[in-house]
């Protein structure tokens, strides 16, 4: 009994693992997708082990006909003149009346959690998260951006909640 009661434990505790009940995770209440597609510059991101030591990120959205959306993710190795890494994928909005929670795949029929947690009117910024606390990234739509802009993005990740200390800066083309 003791046994399984260990087991079931850890398994709450796995479960809850990268899950901060304290982060707003909440989403933009709408997202025209057509203004959305596009490419995208990674200006900040938490650090994760699949863009570990990649620079000048982007990420081009494609609306396929069929609704769904290609993804191209593209990054250089530890430099702008490093290795070229790219990764092909696909999105897909599971709910209709929820279209800033998207589903990623860059595998098979797995899937990850998108959600556009802040979004720019104009669609030239926008603020990504998950349903784990692990995943954030502030996208452009230029390589750079002001200090300004910055800095109003870095006080509304703070206000949700999140570590602004774990955001890495991408180094970017000018």
């Amino acid at each position: 009994m003791k046994t399984i009661f260990a087991v079931l434990i850890f398994c709450v505790f796995i479960s809850c693992k990268g899950q901060n009940s304290m982060i707003d995770k909440s989403v933009v209440k709408t997202v025209d997708i057509e203004k959305y597609v596009g490419t995208w510059y990674e200006i900040a991101r938490y650090d994760h082990k699949f863009e570990r030591g990649l620079v000048g990120v982007t990420a081009t959205y494609t609306l396929n006909t069929d609704g769904t959306i290609q993804v191209v993710n593209k990054g250089y190795k530890d430099s702008l003149t490093g290795k070229e890494s790219i990764a092909i994928g696909k999105a897909k909005i599971p709910n209709s009346e929820i279209p800033a929670k998207l589903k990623v795949s860059f595998f098979w029929i797995f899937y990850a959690d998108y959600y556009i947690l802040e979004l720019d009117n104009n669609y030239e910024w926008a603020i990504i998260g998950s349903k784990s606390d692990d995943y954030l990234w502030i996208l452009h739509r230029k390589p750079q951006i002001e200090s300004e802009l910055h800095q109003k993005l870095i006080s509304l990740i703070k206000a949700r909640g999140y570590d602004t200390s774990k955001l890495i800066t991408v180094q970017q083309t000018r």
